[in-house]
């Protein structure tokens, strides 16, 4: 006797498309993995100091009050420039606080880009404010107006692999919700994160822009 939800029918097909959308996502993230790991560091800091440039040049960007962006991981485009430049124009700047053992995110303010090095490190070697530092949540008050996002792979038409684990799409989800709306968002990536078709399921978010080094 067949189990439920196990061979034909719609509930089986759901389950082996899902369970064929989970491993092309597995294959495409060791693949990237791969690629970052070649990447010298020189390249890395060229890269990112061309990407920074071209987000303080980005009209979307200057013309955003309300920022939220990444600290960056060992192979993800470096935002240090970034958040002094949003310092030194008198925009308000936000940064992820992740809940551990969950997908859940909130952007919480920064103060100053010097405060970054004070800040605890997470299990993934970034500084976060921890549980009890409290802080103002970018969605309990006047939304954002634009994020910066980091992930491991795009695709030319928007689609983002991230590293499993849900945050961003959560928090997108949480911010259409938000009586200002979506903000705009733009994935920074290296070249060799740029793929011809990233694997997506419906509930994953397209992002509004990517920039690269040839975009």
């Amino acid at each position: 006797m067949e189990s439920r939800g196990e061979g034909p029918g719609p509930a089986g097909e759901s389950r082996d498309m899902a369970a064929a959308l989970r491993a092309a996502k597995q294959a495409l993230r060791a693949e990237l993995k791969r690629r970052l790991r070649a990447l010298s560091e020189a390249e890395k800091r060229r890269q990112s100091r061309l990407l920074s440039r071209k987000v303080i040049g980005h009209s979307k960007y200057q013309e955003s009050q309300r920022i939220a962006i990444f600290l960056s991981m060992q192979d993800e485009i470096e935002t240090e420039e970034i958040i002094k430049d949003i310092f030194q124009r008198g925009k308000e700047c936000f940064i992820p606080q992740y809940k551990p053992r969950s997908s859940h995110m909130d952007m919480v303010k920064l103060t100053s880009a010097e405060e970054i090095s004070s800040l605890p490190l997470t299990s993934w070697n970034i500084h976060q404010p921890c549980d009890n530092d409290v802080r103002e949540e970018a969605l309990s008050g006047g939304g954002l107006d634009l994020i910066l996002m980091p992930g491991l792979g795009f695709d030319k038409s928007g689609n983002r692999l991230g590293r499993g684990k849900g945050y961003y799409d959560t928090f997108l989800e949480r911010c259409m919700h938000h009586p200002k709306g979506k903000p705009y968002t733009i994935a920074l990536a290296f070249k060799e994160q740029i793929c011809d078709s990233v694997p997506v399921a419906e509930n994953d978010i397209q992002i509004d822009e990517i920039l690269y080094e040839d975009s």
